[in-house]
Order: C-alpha cells, then structure tokens, then sequence
C-alpha cells in the first residue's frame, strides 16, 4: 500500500490558483479584444476627449492642499 493521500484530497496552492486566474483573465481579454477591436478603437477619440476635462477637474484639486500643510507660509505677492 501507499502512504500517497488521494489526489482528490490535494488542494491546489494559492500560487497556483491565483496563475489559473490570471491565464484565464488573459484569455478573456484577448477574445474580447478581438471580438470588439473596431468598437474599441473606435471610441478612443471620445475617451480622450472625455479624460481631458476629467483630469483639469482631479488635477486642479491638489492646488488647494499645498496651504494646508504649513499654515504659517504666506501667499506668493503678486
């Protein structure tokens, strides 16, 4: 007789798990790139004009934050 465990009763490791999700991921991606290439590409103009306005308004909020940190600092003169 063996003293094997049943290869049933094996689990596989989370390395593994986690590289068959990711292969599938992958695989997904790639059916789904080439079913929908043309509508992809085709609404990358509009992508790019919808993330200008989005970054102006994400990216002007950090002007703000730079007084908060040293209440003591003044303004530059203008």
């Amino acid at each position: 007789m063996h003293d094997e465990k049943n290869w049933l009763d094996r689990r596989p490791s989370k390395g593994t798990f986690w590289l068959m999700v990711a292969i599938a991921l992958a695989v997904m991606g790639f059916l789904l790139w080439e079913e929908h290439k043309v509508h992809l590409l085709g609404a990358l103009p509009w992508l790019i004009l919808l993330a200008c306005p989005l970054m102006h308004l994400f990216m002007h909020r950090r002007h703000d934050r730079h007084r908060e940190h040293d209440p003591q600092e003044k303004p530059p003169d203008e």
